[in-house]
């Protein structure tokens, strides 16, 4: 699921991409409520600053989509308001003197079909303000019903933390694999004049494309104009997903889709690959140039789309994700922090080796990660790992894509084992060994029972400073650890 872009909402007022910030008044005219346009000096002023600007909307992914969502989302969000609130101060307009026409859409205390078309029709000035008309907001949303299903994969919480082995597993399987030897060899030509014109290898592409959809089998049947406006009603990320349905109507609006056709997964995710409205806005490509950006079924369009938005995160022309190392007998990675990225032959020169005995890249960068801890394989990522994790914010999944990808291009399976025999953290434990760090001093972001980059630089930093094995794993022995230091 892609990044939030759309509309910023400062106030009363709308910031749309590609759109004027308007500050609209209510006219009773007939029996149909009407808006037009107030003090055009300011408005005009705002214009103008905007475009010096050149600010674009956030995203959202983050999956983007099937329901993963980035944290860079909130500090984009942040930045874009602050942004706006700065057009407010010196245009001299202040957030008090907006007008109430768009103020944030009510929520109505109980969920019925009454208060959600009530709802949606409090979306209105927000979708007019984004450039969309009042026949396709209604053409659209007029049939749009209150679907209650979605609700509840939003408020699961799986009761165990999976192991990064079981889901790689899970998601590199042979299947997957001679699939995407299948499709590489299909659209060759394509993948090729994608890989030269984006700079991102073709085999990552197919690869997500294998990991969202399995090449496109399972794209997802869901309305997504239903679940988006099921999801913001429901009030949970309600701005978030109002946001999205807004990108959605801009969609139809742009004449990409029809209502119809519109549709993905119970999260809005949309397309073979997966996109969130608001990244299709963005990044979606008409690559065979008929008029239409198709991520439904045109494959085309989809993996050129999906090899643009990887670019645009900074993709690194003509360096892997990764790759599998083996350590040397009593490497020390206490002295290595998993930001910072050194040079391979750097990485080289302690002794690090390829299990393949291919050698080292030339050039470029990486970090030392071990996934599984100092039992499990060991791993130099480079930049192009957290350029697959814009995608999804998941360690898990950037692995998946990484290692689906180069096995898809004919390399072996890891071969280091993993230690299988470990029982997994809880949810609750998890998030106990955020707190028990946090109350340490260290940093560990938001106490969500999710391990990244952040919270396996914490457990080194702990690790480090005790005097252990500085792997950075998160398992029951350092939560143990945790739980006791003073």
């Amino acid at each position: 699921m892609r990044r939030m872009c759309g509309i910023a909402r400062i106030g009363t007022k709308q910031f749309g991409h590609g759109k004027e910030l308007l500050n609209f008044r209510s006219l009773n005219i007939g029996n149909r409520r009407r808006f037009r346009p107030v003090d055009m000096r300011k408005e005009f002023k705002m214009r103008l600053f905007r475009k010096k600007l050149a600010i674009r909307p956030p995203e959202a992914p983050m999956r983007h989509a099937r329901g993963n969502f980035a944290p860079a989302q909130s500090f984009r969000a942040f930045a874009l308001i602050a942004a706006a609130g700065a057009v407010l101060f010196m245009t001299g307009v202040k957030p008090s003197q907006a007008n109430t026409s768009t103020a944030k859409p009510a929520k109505p205390a109980g969920k019925t079909d009454a208060g959600f078309r009530a709802y949606l029709e409090s979306i209105w000035p927000h979708a007019q303000a984004a450039g969309v008309t009042r026949a396709t907001f209604d053409a659209s949303l007029g049939n749009v019903a209150f679907d209650k299903s979605v609700i509840k994969p939003m408020a699961a919480q799986a009761e165990f933390v999976k192991p990064i082995w079981s889901y790689i597993n899970g998601a590199v399987t042979t299947q997957r694999i001679e699939k995407g030897r299948e499709m590489a060899r299909a659209y060759q030509s394509v993948l090729a004049d994608i890989e030269a014109r984006y700079g991102v290898d073709r085999y990552a592409v197919l690869a997500v494309w294998g990991m969202e959809t399995s090449y496109g089998s399972f794209t997802g049947k869901n309305s997504t104009l239903k679940a988006l406006a099921s999801l913001a009603y429901a009030g949970n990320r309600e701005e978030f997903f109002r946001t999205e349905l807004i990108g959605a109507l801009m969609i139809i609006q742009q004449g990409h889709a029809r209502p119809e056709t519109l549709t993905g997964s119970w999260a809005g995710a949309m397309g073979q690959t997966q996109f969130m409205p608001t990244s299709f806005l963005k990044y979606a490509v008409d690559y065979d140039r008929d008029g239409r950006k198709d991520i439904w079924s045109n494959i085309p369009d989809a993996l050129a789309s999906t090899a643009n938005y990887l670019a645009s995160f900074g993709w690194v022309r003509g360096q892997p994700y990764g790759f599998e190392v083996i350590l040397p007998e009593g490497f020390d990675i206490s002295g290595h922090d998993p930001l910072e990225f050194k040079p391979f032959s750097y990485w080289a020169s302690k002794g690090l080796r390829r299990p393949s005995g291919a050698a080292m890249p030339g050039s470029g960068t990486a970090t030392i990660i071990l996934p599984g801890g100092r039992s499990g394989p060991a791993f130099l990522l480079t930049q192009n790992f957290r350029v697959i994790k814009e995608y999804n914010r998941s360690n898990a999944y950037a692995f998946g894509v990484g290692h689906l990808g180069e096995r898809i291009a004919g390399a072996g399976p890891i071969a280091g084992a993993w230690p299988t025999s470990e029982k997994p953290l809880s949810t609750a434990q998890a998030m106990e060994l955020q707190r028990n760090l946090q109350r340490l001093g260290h940093n560990v972001g938001k106490i969500d029972g999710k391990f990244g980059d952040q919270v396996t630089a914490a457990i080194r930093a702990y690790q480090k400073k005790a005097g252990l094995v500085a792997d950075g794993y998160p398992n029951h022995m350092v939560l143990q650890q945790v739980r006791n230091a003073r």
